[in-house]
């Protein structure tokens, strides 16, 4: 599971998604508001607070599909 600072972050860039909600694992970020600006955006948001660079090959939607996928591809070693 990941920080909260992570989901603080995450939230920010889903207008559609209550505040009383819990952002699940499988939660489809498309569906609560994450457009293409905003991974834009949210990715160097997060490269900034974390210390860490995306390979340009996880440059990908599929990459912002649900949390539990953007966590993970924070951290994934890429040759």
């Amino acid at each position: 599971m990941w920080d909260q600072q992570f989901e603080d972050l995450l939230r920010g860039y889903l207008p559609f998604l209550p505040d009383t909600e819990k952002l699940e694992e499988q939660t489809q970020l498309r569906d609560f508001g994450l457009d293409s600006l905003g991974m834009v955006e949210l990715l160097g948001v997060l490269e900034d607070q974390y210390g860490i660079r995306f390979p340009d090959e996880a440059l990908t939607t599929e990459t912002f599909q649900t949390p539990e996928v953007l966590w993970s591809a924070m951290f994934e070693k890429h040759s």
